[in-house]
């Protein structure tokens, strides 16, 4: 055996475990978090050859945290609910660019803008507060359930949230005046 297949398989054998369960905390279902593992294994093993990882443990991390986020990425929510606004009286109000039911060039356009704002708009959000949301608005968790997976105490992901959505409100603003 190769020192880069020991390489690899020490780092399946001292890692796998516990970056299976990291992922799958993180994503809908096991089969999601099994095809992100495989990718970051993929990805390590295409790696380990052309340069040297100092720390393992941090980069196997690090690249199923983006592995995640291009997951996320690429399921674009399907809802009319994942694009609405709160106005201050509290009733929800829809781009009507989605209400339509026309699928012409221009329509796909503004929603596609749309979408492209809100994902970029959520990048912006540090970590914590972007997992919050998501976890919330997109996988539907309660915010009880985000507290007791995170260990934080439910005030801190109501805050976390809160602070969340005025930026995203703050920085989609123009859609809702668009619209």
């Amino acid at each position: 055996m190769t020192q880069r297949q020991q390489s690899i398989q020490h780092a399946v054998q001292e890692y796998g475990k516990r970056l299976l369960s990291f992922i799958r905390t993180r994503v809908k279902n096991d089969q999601d978090a099994e095809d992100i593992l495989q990718d970051v294994w993929y990805q390590l093993s295409s790696i380990i050859d052309s340069e040297p990882i100092v720390q393992l443990s941090s980069w196997l991390y690090r690249v199923s945290k983006n592995k995640i986020v291009d997951k996320n990425r690429k399921m674009a929510p399907q809802s009319l609910a994942d694009f609405a606004f709160e106005d201050e009286e509290g009733d929800m109000i829809y781009p009507e660019a989605l209400l339509s039911d026309s699928s012409d060039p221009e329509t796909e356009l503004e929603k596609s803008a749309i979408r492209e704002s809100l994902y970029s708009a959520l990048n912006e959000l540090p970590e914590k507060q972007r997992d919050v949301f998501v976890w919330n608005e997109l996988e539907e968790m309660t915010l009880q359930e985000i507290a007791d997976k995170t260990g934080e105490s439910i005030k801190t992901i109501i805050s976390r949230k809160r602070y969340a959505v005025a930026h995203l409100r703050k920085r989609l603003q123009g859609f809702y005046k668009d619209y």
